[in-house]
Formats: structure tokens, C-alpha cells, sequence
């Protein structure tokens, strides 16, 4: 008994910490979109983490707005606006293909193909590279190498 109200003390601070969001929807789809778009929004504080996923204080603010805006009626397009305006375009998972955001979407592409390329030239130099065969000299060698660990 005393054992459980030790694990009870030690897990209060942590049951303190959890919060939980509930936003209601007055239709269903306006819940999928709210849901769908706090999955395609990044939090800036984890930043590996999507708004769904995050419990930081930005992210849960971030959240409240997304919902007030979508129970309000506004579009997934005005929605992602305001945020990129508010917050930058790193708020996007999938940023928009520009010049700024070009290294992001091509630069996978570059390091794959110089990867493959690396690869066949290893692959044809060493294809090249022929198996030197033994002279009369080397057999005699390992012939009399071979005879002394026999003796």
C-alpha cells in the first residue's frame, strides 16, 4: 500500500502536466478539415513534431486558432495563409516549390543520383580490375610454404 501511494506521488507532477483539448464542431466535416490541417501545420517549438502531435504552449495556441478559424467558416487556403503570414513558411510541412524552397525538393534527387553514380563507377573500376594471377615463382612459394606446415 505504501508502495502505490510512493507511485502515486511520483506520477502526480506528470498527470498535473497533461491537458486535453476539446473542441467541438457543429459538423463533421469542419472537424476532418481542423484535424487534417493540424496535422499539415509544423510546431516551431518541437519543430519535428506536427500541431496534433505537440503539447508545447505555442502549439496548443496555434491550435486555438486554427479551430476558431475553421468553426468560423474560413477556407484550409485562408487558414494556412494567416499562419504562414503569422509565423513564416516553416510552419509548412510541404512548403510551396519557389527558389527559396527549391534545395528542399530537388536536393533528395541531387544526392541520390550522385550516390548511384558513385556506385556504378565503383561497381565498372572494379569490374576492370582483373585478378592478377600467380607466377611460376608465387606457386613455387606457396608449394614450399604449404610442405613446411605439413612437417
Amino acid at each position: 500500500m505504501r508502495r502505490l501511494a510512493w507511485l502515486v506521488l511520483l506520477l502526480f507532477p506528470l498527470l498535473a502536466m497533461a491537458r486535453v483539448e476539446i473542441h467541438q464542431f457543429d459538423d463533421p466535416a469542419k472537424e476532418a478539415r481542423y484535424k487534417r490541417l493540424i496535422e499539415e501545420l509544423r510546431c516551431l517549438v518541437c519543430q519535428n513534431q506536427n500541431l496534433a502531435d505537440s503539447n508545447a504552449e505555442l502549439a496548443q495556441d496555434m491550435r486555438r486558432i486554427t479551430y476558431e478559424m475553421v468553426a468560423r467558416g474560413e477556407s484550409d487556403e485562408k487558414v494556412i495563409a494567416f499562419m504562414v503570414e503569422r509565423y513564416g513558411e516553416f510552419v509548412l510541412y510541404r512548403p510551396p516549390f519557389q527558389t527559396s524552397t527549391a534545395m528542399l525538393w530537388i536536393g533528395p534527387f541531387i544526392i541520390l543520383g550522385v550516390a548511384v553514380l558513385l556506385l556504378l563507377l565503383f561497381i565498372r573500376r572494379r569490374a576492370k580490375e582483373k585478378a592478377q594471377s600467380l607466377t611460376a615463382e608465387d606457386h613455387l612459394r606457396a608449394r614450399q610454404l604449404l610442405d613446411d606446415q605439413q612437417t
